[in-house]
Formats: structure tokens, C-alpha cells, sequence
């Protein structure tokens, strides 16, 4: 039951494929034709082509290079996907210098290449990217070309409207990416921590299928060492007059008795374990308390007697991994003892997991369940501290809830102190089958 290491699951590097910057490279060529022709030949305004084309000309020539010279499936490395996005916004600057800086409203997708890096980027390159993109903008304010515009006198905008412009553009770029770097971090974490929750529901499950391949696997044995045990008892006695031969048969006899009896014992161990097995409360709870109660901190078990017959559920793998973390989180932070309180009734099944220990702190307890949210104890800070719940909790939350159950956390109300974790259940989910809980 112990929380898998963060590392184990955490996302490796990013990468992003070199087909994915050409198609955003070739939509920007495209783009920035199209713009062209339409300001030349639509509007009729007096626009510098030759310098236009040959910028354009020049982002075509290498995105033809580049698709030539390189798989396009292969996923680059982030310096070198960086590397392009810095080779749009210096292009893009460069068409902007041609048609009045600052003045022309394409100006502001200077911030496509940052939003880009922050989806897929670290944030060393994005920010590398947006600091470039930002000296691009502050250039064009003083340097550029006049906005082509109908009549003699070119458009001039006042500086003030310019300065409001490069401070939109500043603001954009940084707001923006902040942004779409936190969505897409968060959803990163959440598909990351999902799939550690299916490995470790997998491995649950694999474990409890071992037990019913040993129970098939002694049925099927048991029969030919019976057929061994007998032959040799009947060689035994036919024998008794060659002391040597009798001696080595009987020895051969006694060891297949013993393979039985070991089979015996992986037969009865499998019925009670096996995973289409039923299991009452009380045992899964004796189940995920028996592990723990080799260390210091005790833990006192208290079941209600109801009314009602006792609760029966399948031996969920899924329950027994989250009930058991969450204790081994509690056996953890407690400093004296371990409370397990379980109660039922018609309607509902319940269990509650409580421990004296600091408990949870207010900025946690709002954010409980999250993954990688980590403050496990450190062997490096003092005793008592303690850098406590991470992944492990994410995923004991996340197997108990497909299961049907409402986890809640919270503290002991004061003057206690200590962590408390209530498992609910609705009776009738409890109880179902495992097929039905997974489903």
C-alpha cells in the first residue's frame, strides 16, 4: 500500500513534433500572402512588396528545407522548436517594419509563438520567447516604416496610442502564456496521475488473479501426485524385502504427500482471496489494518453493531488499495494512536479513519486530492515536521470514488487535534459486485 514516488509517473521532457511547427509555419506563410495581396490588390495602398516577399519568400524556402531535409514525425528537442518559434517572431517583426511597426494591427500576433512555447515548451524557453518578442515590439515603436494608407499623407498615430499598443502587446504576451502554461500543466498533472491510478489498479487486480491461478493450478496438480502417492505406496509394499529400493520409494511417497499438502494450503488460501470472492466489512477491514500494526503507533479498531446483517462486498481491489493508503497516511502523521470507526445501516456503509496528529492545514485541506500535492515527512527537517499527502492520496481518492464511495477530509474540531477521512458508501453499491463497481 505505500504511495507510489512522484518520479515513477511524472511526465518526461517535452518534445514537439517538427510537423506540428511546419503546418504552424506553413498556415503563417499562407497567411501573410493572402495579407499581402489583399492591402495590394483589394485596398490599393502603397505597400513595400519586394522586402514582404522576400521575407515570406525566405520562412517558405526554409519550411521546404526542413521538410525535405528531416522526417516530419520526428519530435524535436525544445531548444530547437524554440529556435523556430524565435524565427517567426523575428519574421513576423520584420513584415511588421515594412508596414508601419506598431501602427499595423497584425501586431499583436507577436503573442502566438509565446502561447505556443507555453502549451509545449518549458518555461525557461517560453519566457526566453517572450522576452524576445517583447524587444521585437519595443523596436517597431521607434523603428519602422510608414503604414500603408490611401492618400498622400501617410497615418500617423500618436505616440500615446503607440505606448498603449506596446503595453497591451507586453501585457498579452505575459498574462496569456501564464494562462494557457497553468491549463495545460494542470491537465498534464491530471493525465499523468490517472495513469498511475490505472497502473496501480492493475497491479491490485494482477495480485488477486494470482491467487485464482494457484488455486487452478493445485486443483490440476492434485491429481497426478495422488496417482504419485499411490503408485508408490503400492511399490512400497510390494518391495518390503529390498530394505534400499522400499527406503528411496517411501521417501519418494512422503514428498509427494507433502507437495499435496502445500497445494492444500494454496487452495484454502485462494478461496477466501480470490477476487469473485465476497468479503464482509469487518475482514477488509482487518485486511488493511493488518499491515500497520507492526509499528509504533497503535491502532484501535471500533466496528458498530447494527440492526441491520452486516455488509458483504466483493474483495475490490480498488477498495483495498484506497482504504489502505489513506490509513497508512494516518499511521503516518499520528503521534499516539489510530482510530478505525465502521458503522452501517440500510442505506449506507461506513468507514471513518481518524489519527492524533497535527491534521491537515487550511491551505491543504481546500486542495486534498489534487495530484502531487506533497508534504510527506522528510528526513532532512526535524522530527514531528512533516511534508505530507501527494500522489498516493489522489489516487486512493480516485480508485474509492469509481468504486461509488464520497471521500471527505477534515480536521478534529477543536480543543482535538488530528485528521479525519470518512469513506461512505451506498449500501447497494457496496455490495455489488466488482464487475458492477469498476463499470
Amino acid at each position: 500500500m505505500s504511495e507510489l514516488m512522484i518520479s515513477d509517473v511524472r511526465h518526461s521532457q517535452r518534445h514537439v513534433r517538427l510537423d506540428t511547427i511546419l503546418r504552424l509555419r506553413w498556415l503563417a506563410v499562407l497567411g501573410q500572402l493572402t495579407a499581402i495581396f489583399i492591402v495590394v490588390q483589394g485596398l490599393e495602398f502603397d505597400v513595400p512588396v519586394v522586402p514582404c516577399i522576400v521575407v515570406v519568400g525566405l520562412s517558405a524556402l526554409l519550411n521546404l528545407t526542413l521538410q525535405i531535409a528531416f522526417n516530419p514525425m520526428q519530435r524535436l528537442e525544445p531548444v530547437h522548436a524554440a529556435g523556430l518559434l524565435a524565427l517567426n517572431i523575428v519574421e513576423l517583426a520584420a513584415l511588421l517594419y515594412f508596414t508601419g511597426g506598431l501602427q499595423n494591427p497584425f501586431s499583436f500576433l507577436f503573442l502566438v509563438p509565446v502561447l505556443i512555447s507555453a502549451t509545449a515548451l518549458p518555461v525557461r524557453l517560453t519566457v526566453s520567447l517572450g522576452l524576445l518578442a517583447v524587444a521585437c515590439a519595443s523596436a517597431l515603436f521607434f523603428y519602422h516604416l510608414p503604414l500603408p494608407w490611401e492618400g498622400d499623407e501617410p497615418l500617423e498615430l500618436p505616440p500615446i496610442y503607440l505606448l498603449g499598443v506596446w503595453l497591451s502587446i507586453l501585457l498579452a504576451i505575459g498574462v496569456t502564456s501564464l494562462y494557457a502554461f497553468q491549463v495545460t500543466e494542470e491537465a498534464r498533472k491530471l493525465s499523468d496521475a490517472l495513469a498511475a491510478t490505472e497502473l496501480v489498479l492493475a497491479r491490485e487486480q494482477h495480485l488477486t488473479q494470482l491467487d485464482g491461478l494457484a488455486a487452478a493450478a493445485a486443483h490440476e496438480l492434485g491429481t497426478p501426485l495422488s496417482t504419485i502417492v499411490l503408485i508408490s505406496r503400492e511399490l512400497e509394499h510390494a518391495l518390503k524385502t529390498n530394505l534400499q529400493v522400499s527406503g528411496d520409494i517411501k521417501t519418494l511417497r512422503e514428498q509427494a504427500q507433502r507437495c499435496r499438502d502445500i497445494l492444500a494450503k494454496i487452495t484454502q488460501l485462494s478461496a477466501t482471496g480470490a477476487p469473485f470472492d465476497r468479503m464482509k466489512l469487518s475482514t477488509l477491514i482487518e485486511e488493511t489494518v493488518a499491515p500497520h500494526r507492526e509499528f509504533e503507533v497503535p491502532i484501535k479498531v471500533r466496528i458498530a453493531v447494527a440492526g441491520s446483517p452486516e455488509p458483504v462486498g466483493s474483495r475490490n481491489p480498488a477498495i483495498l488499495y484506497g482504504v489502505g493508503n489513506i490509513l497508512e497516511n494516518a499511521v503516518d502523521f499520528a503521534r499516539n494512536v489510530v482510530e478505525v470507526n465502521a458503522w452501517w445501516n440500510m442505506e449506507t456503509v461506513e468507514i471513518v479513519i481518524s489519527d492524533d496528529g497535527p491534521g491537515f492545514a487550511p491551505d491543504i485541506l481546500k486542495r486534498i486530492g489534487e495530484p502531487y500535492l506533497s508534504r510527506r515527512r522528510s528526513t532532512d527537517e526535524t522530527p514531528g515536521a512533516h511534508q505530507g499527502l501527494g500522489l498516493g492520496v489522489f489516487i486512493a481518492r480516485t480508485l474509492l470514488e469509481r468504486t461509488g464511495a464520497k471521500v471527505s477530509f477534515s480536521n478534529r474540531p477543536f480543543p482535538d487535534h488530528g485528521a479525519v477521512v470518512q469513506i461512505a458508501w451506498p449500501r447497494e453499491r457496496f455490495e455489488a459486485g466488482q464487475e458492477e463497481a469498476l463499470a
